[in-house]
């Protein structure tokens, strides 16, 4: 882990499309070490590998062309989003052209009777909903960095919202693309259903830019709702709020978003974010609807916590009370990093079915205890989704190897109980050695799939298949 498979350079290719690129683009082509290494960013433990150039297109045109090129000269395309990926998703093995679409980031058309918006790729989830607020519409999936709407559909990326409102791939009406051969396609227009056809919409997302690069997104809208209200609860265990969790789910109580912190993770919340929670496990629950229903909902919750052993059950449809705890689950990640300061924050990402979702925690903590592992547990769990932040000192290669042997380890559990070893980071490079485990036969598919669109290996090599 940590080590990043090496591809081989086409040296005459990149000398002969960087130049090309510098005269059409000027200083919209950069060469810098600075700004290539920012953008072979990743906060993974996988070493850096940094493009030779950073293009920045500002229309589908500009990228048709820039593709087109790189098809012609055999030389790779890495599109780049905002960099918050998780997996090594942006490094570039094989060197080759970053094609940063940040630029790319108008909100084309919002069509509020349709209950849809048009975007470019490069527009983040924080933007479009603060152009949405005032229509009483949002777009709900919120994986907690400000990432580009385009990096999460390819990543398909989901978050806190996603026990109510589903992952990108629920919420993607259709895409346009530039292909590997820099053709440019639609795959849908704007209805809200259609059997025309293979999904292409459902098979670019997910893709981690190893298909084409995606340039235009129509994306499904919501009402934002009438009432919304939080509530928190301490459990004496997680295995005691997993189960409360699993209640709520099979009880039909209609959570917008239900959040697992174990007790070390609560304690990092409570010294970044200051706050006074006890330092046990603790649910953090988001019900939507009328006055009346999220009252009845938190109520219905509240029967079934304290049924499994939940202390301290409050709720609150105050909005900045609302706001303040849920800013601070979103900086768990860097409230994690201060119990362990000058450590890298590894996080996993697993995803089980919702019955072995206790089983699958519990045995996680027994296992990071068992390894002498620092590692904080915080999850979107009404979908059984639950990732663990393993805290490295990257100078001791025993603990980097006790850490190896952990994030191989819980890939295979949630595999054996018949989940996934990602279940919203992607694979990227760091979960490759698993896909085939997950997959089997299928991965020999998704080849084959690779092959036929992408015959030159030029779209984002090395990443999901070897």
């Amino acid at each position: 882990m940590g080590e990043a498979a090496a591809l081989p350079r086409n040296e005459t290719g990149i000398a002969a499309i960087t130049e090309i690129l510098r005269q059409r683009l000027g200083d919209r082509l950069q060469t810098g070490r600075a700004i290539r290494e920012q953008h072979g960013h990743t906060t993974t433990w996988i070493a850096n590998q940094p493009p030779d150039a950073v293009a920045f297109p500002e229309s589908t045109a500009e990228v048709a062309a820039i593709v087109a090129l790189c098809a012609e000269h055999r030389v790779p395309v890495i599109p780049f989003g905002t960099g918050t990926s998780l997996e090594g998703h942006v490094n570039a093995p094989a060197g080759g052209i970053c094609v940063d679409l940040g630029r790319m980031d108008r909100i084309l058309a919002v069509h509020p009777e349709d209950l849809d918006a048009v975007v470019e790729p490069g527009v983040t989830r924080s933007r479009l909903n603060a152009h949405l607020r005032d229509m009483g519409l949002f777009f709900p999936i919120d994986p907690g960095a400000d990432a580009s709407l385009g990096g999460m559909a390819s990543t398909r990326a989901s978050g806190t919202n996603a026990v109510r409102y589903g992952t990108m791939r629920d919420n993607v009406i259709a895409l346009q693309a530039v292909m590997p051969d820099g053709r440019v396609i639609r795959t849908g227009a704007r209805a809200r259903k259609s059997s025309a056809g293979y999904d292409l919409t459902r098979l670019l997302i997910g893709a981690e830019g190893t298909l084409g690069i995606i340039t235009e997104l129509t994306l499904r809208l919501h009402g934002i709702p009438e009432a919304m209200s939080s509530a928190t609860c301490s459990f004496p265990s997680v295995h005691a709020a997993c189960e409360a969790v699993i209640a709520t789910i099979q009880s039909g109580i209609p959570v917008a978003r239900i959040e697992l912190l174990d007790a070390l993770q609560v304690r990092a919340v409570n010294a970044h974010s200051r706050l006074g929670l006890p330092e046990t496990p603790l649910l953090l629950l988001e019900f939507h609807g009328s006055p009346a229903a999220v009252a009845e909902q938190a109520a219905a919750f509240g029967e079934i916590a304290a049924e499994a052993g939940g202390t301290g059950f409050s709720w609150t449809a105050s909005p900045e009370e609302r706001t303040r705890l849920w800013q601070a689950r979103h900086d768990a990640y860097w409230a994690a990093l201060g119990l362990r300061p000058g450590a890298k924050g590894i996080s996993t990402d697993v995803c089980v079915p919702i019955s072995r979702l206790a089983d699958c925690v519990a045995a996680t903590q027994d296992k990071t205890a068992e390894l002498g592992l620092v590692a904080p547990i915080v999850g979107h769990v009404g979908d059984g989704n639950f990732h663990t932040l393993v805290l490295v000192d990257m100078d001791d290669p025993a603990e980097i190897a006790r850490a190896e042997t952990f994030v191989g380890w819980l890939a295979e559990l949630a595999i054996s109980m018949e989940g996934t070893c990602t279940g919203e980071h992607g694979i990227g490079q760091g979960k490759r050695p698993y896909l085939v485990r997950e997959l089997g036969p299928a991965t020999a598919v998704m080849a084959a799939v690779k092959a036929a669109l992408d015959p030159a290996g030029i779209m984002n090599p090395g990443k999901i298949l070897p």
